[in-house]
């Protein structure tokens, strides 16, 4: 099932939205009434587009009243999280996943996913897009297993961080940053190339993505400056 994922953090979910807590973890079935009313954490949100989705895709399956929707984060793809979503057999749900029922579907979610996964919501893309999205306002830990020689100069650790760290990511979307240099003032210009130059999110990457990242990393960063040729991509800037 495809999936998305949107950093847009959301509020409190509309009324008759499949809502998952971390109220009763295990092989018992907690049943969220239509208000979504509950004194525990939310975990996950399933708008009522998202569940008519998920549904129209469930009733095509075999024996549709066996199965449950798993939804499970997998890894990380830069600075978000990624994400599995899968149909299981009811009776394959480990003892310690959280499972929700709502309007007819059961929602299991691994344990080890509910804390990154909480306050998350599945629902259905921007008009015209097919499949789901998942908005979760949690974020991983951009620097975890990465070890950064901080004595260098700070062109140095600016280049470690894009080579271990904000490529990987910005490769999956066929991407890259390349480091132009470091002023005085610790201002770090770069250019995007690849499925990164002359798209029209270009701004958005570098503010939410390579600009958090680096100051995540390296506090003593300031500006980072898109220097790259826009007008010049396959989807130019503007």
């Amino acid at each position: 099932m495809s999936v998305d994922t949107d950093p847009t953090p959301t509020s409190d979910s509309d009324q008759g939205s499949a809502v998952a807590t971390a109220e009763r973890p295990g092989p018992a079935v907690s049943e969220v009434g239509a208000d979504g009313a509950t004194e525990q954490a939310v975990v996950l949100t399933v708008t009522p587009a998202a569940m008519e989705v998920v549904q129209g895709v469930l009733n095509t399956e075999p024996d549709p009243e066996q199965l449950g929707l798993r939804v499970e984060i997998t890894g990380t793809n830069g600075a978000e999280y990624s994400y599995d979503l899968s149909f299981e057999n009811l009776s394959d749900a480990a003892d310690d996943d959280l499972r929700v029922l709502q309007d007819g579907l059961t929602v299991m979610i691994p344990a080890a996913t509910v804390p990154d996964l909480t306050g998350a919501v599945l629902d259905t893309p921007a008009a015209g897009s097919a499949g789901l999205v998942i908005r979760n306002p949690n974020r991983p830990d951009p620097l975890a297993g990465v070890e950064l020689d901080r004595s260098g100069d700070m062109a140095s650790q600016v280049q470690q961080l894009l080579e271990q760290v904000i490529n990987p990511g910005l490769a999956s979307h066929g991407g890259f940053a390349t480091l132009v240099g470091v002023d005085d003032d610790n201002q770090v210009y770069i250019t995007l190339g690849g499925g990164c130059q002359g798209c029209s999110m270009t701004q958005m990457t570098l503010t939410q993505g390579i600009q958090v990242q680096l100051n995540a990393a390296i506090p003593e960063i300031g500006n980072v400056i898109d220097v790259t040729d826009h007008a010049s991509g396959d989807n130019p800037f503007y």
